[in-house]
């Protein structure tokens, strides 16, 4: 089944700080710009090219070899005992020969090849769905850290007006200097905490940046995904049939048996089809003759077939069996090991998918217990019973709470996508990207696994991806949607022993 990406419908106060405006950069933009311009992946797709020469380079050893040979000869001085030489001379040999048995290394070696670019193929995949991986989580990464900015920038607003008013009333004798102190201290922590998550914000959009080839700019929420398994098993099942990393492993083991055959083929007789032609001429310098005679040049024709039975090789031919088995062996525990490897990340994708989901159940439950408590808090510290600390702690932990909300939403969504990158289900064919003809390494494949002319060759290489040195540092701006109910101060106007209010004086 395709996946199909659908509006995500976001709502609460920590969802609102993150929140684009409509002509935002969204998530399949990204991911079509780091398509078509990613280094990592347009480098994977040259190698895939260079992969599939190895089927031509295969097939080559058993196509027809012609060479033609000339020379031009000058006697400078001849030995005193050579009777009849020849001042100068041209030659010239013509040799076409035919490989009709090679013990089927040939057979085998183009075999071992196709498979390889099979394998080659699902290794493209792969890295495309890394690729894809990367940029959704480095997608998110700046969603959750702007998020997380807004929410220590409305922070530190916050504590900022709070130590005002504190400092106010402390001036009037309702608070003590205990609780101006405390103000402070928690206000110099969320400016240390704010700047961690600045320098954390750069860091995001750099590495997006890095994947995808420019600025994130405003990002729109992303859309949800679908697709996603019913059951760590059903994933499974799926990933096994589909994941290409897997997929390749398994083709590279079969082309390592084909290799095996190879080897094999070095010590059994091999038989070719020859056939040459030689021409000679003395330009008229053949003793005792006058030029154009037969004697001054001639042109001879030859033909037959020739068998070739190795007989000793000194046990080279048995140590190249020997050895292609082995790796044989090798790449048979390394499919093996491959697939553990993706049973064991797709049912780690699934727990982590699922812990998130529970995560963002109990974060939003917070956030909304945090809101009331806060205000509770505040009201009753209107009534002397709760301190200014009271509210300060209030405070961070619906700070805490949102700041884990965000966070648990990345990481759902992030390991929703590596469960379905894991299941072989976050390709750009499952993702429906638009924007053009989507790569494929089958018609480099069809172009030039025929080709046979000696002098064919492509035009010289060009860089397809983008640099990003003309792209600006990146810095940690935000735009601000504060909380109202952080963003309601501590109640200055409390009632005094003098029966006034603050603001009621000057």
């Amino acid at each position: 089944m395709p996946l199909t990406l659908r509006p995500v419908l976001l709502a609460g106060a920590a969802l609102a700080l993150i929140a684009g405006p409509a002509s935002a950069e969204t998530l399949r933009e990204a991911l079509l710009k780091a398509y078509q311009t990613n280094p990592t992946l347009n480098a994977a797709r040259a190698n895939q090219r260079a992969n599939d020469e190895n089927v031509p380079i295969a097939r080559s050893y058993g196509l027809p070899q012609a060479s033609l040979n000339g020379g031009y000869t000058e006697t400078l001085r001849s030995a005193s005992n050579i009777f009849a030489s020849t001042p100068r001379s041209i030659d010239a040999q013509a040799n076409v020969s035919l490989p009709v048995f090679n013990g089927g290394a040939v057979r085998n070696g183009v075999a071992a090849a196709k498979t390889r670019v099979e394998a080659g193929r699902a290794n493209l995949r792969g890295t495309e769905a890394d690729l894809f991986a990367a940029v959704v989580a480095a997608y998110m990464d700046v969603i959750r850290d702007e998020a997380i900015v807004s929410l220590n920038q409305q922070n530190v607003h916050v504590l900022d007006v709070n130590l005002q008013a504190t400092n106010d009333r402390f001036q009037v004798g309702d608070l003590t200097r205990t609780d101006v102190a405390q103000s402070e201290a928690r206000l110099a922590l969320a400016r240390s905490d704010l700047q961690t998550a600045e320098a954390n914000l750069i860091s995001s959009r750099e590495n997006y940046v890095r994947l995808v080839g420019g600025p994130p700019g405003e990002l729109e929420p992303p859309p949800a995904l679908s697709s996603l398994p019913a059951s760590p098993d059903s994933a499974v099942d799926v990933a096994i049939e589909n994941n290409p990393m897997l997929l390749a492993a398994v083709k590279q083991s079969r082309a390592a048996g084909f290799d095996v055959g190879v080897a094999k083929g070095q010590r059994l007789p091999t038989v070719s089809v020859v056939a040459g032609s030689n021409y000679f001429n003395y330009l008229g310098s053949s003793p005792g003759t006058s030029a154009g005679t037969a004697q001054n040049s001639g042109l001879g024709v030859t033909g037959g077939v020739t068998l070739s039975i190795p007989l000793f090789q000194g046990g080279r031919p048995a140590a190249q069996v020997r050895q292609a088995q082995a790796q044989h062996s090798e790449a048979i525990e390394h499919a093996i090991d491959i697939e553990r490897t993706v049973i064991a990340n797709t049912r780690s994708s699934y727990a982590v998918w699922q812990s998130a989901q529970q995560v963002i159940a109990s974060s939003e439950k917070a956030v909304s217990a945090n809101r009331l408590s806060l205000e509770g808090v505040r009201a009753e510290n209107s009534v002397g019973n709760r301190t200014i600390l009271d509210i300060l702690n209030a405070e961070q932990e619906l700070l805490n709470s949102q700041v884990t909300l965000v966070t648990a939403r990345r990481d759902a969504y992030v390991a929703g996508f590596s469960l379905l990158a894991a299941m072989g289900k976050a390709e750009a064919r499952d993702l429906g990207l638009d924007g053009g003809v989507l790569y494929d390494p089958v018609a480099n494949y069809d172009r030039v696994h025929h080709r046979i002319w000696d002098w064919d060759s492509d035009p010289r290489p060009q860089a397809v991806s983008t640099g990003t040195a003309e792209t600006p540092a990146q810095g940690a701006e935000v735009h601000d949607t504060l909380d109202p109910i952080l963003d309601t101060p501590v109640d200055r106007s409390l009632a005094n022993p003098a029966g006034d209010t603050l603001s009621d004086r000057p």
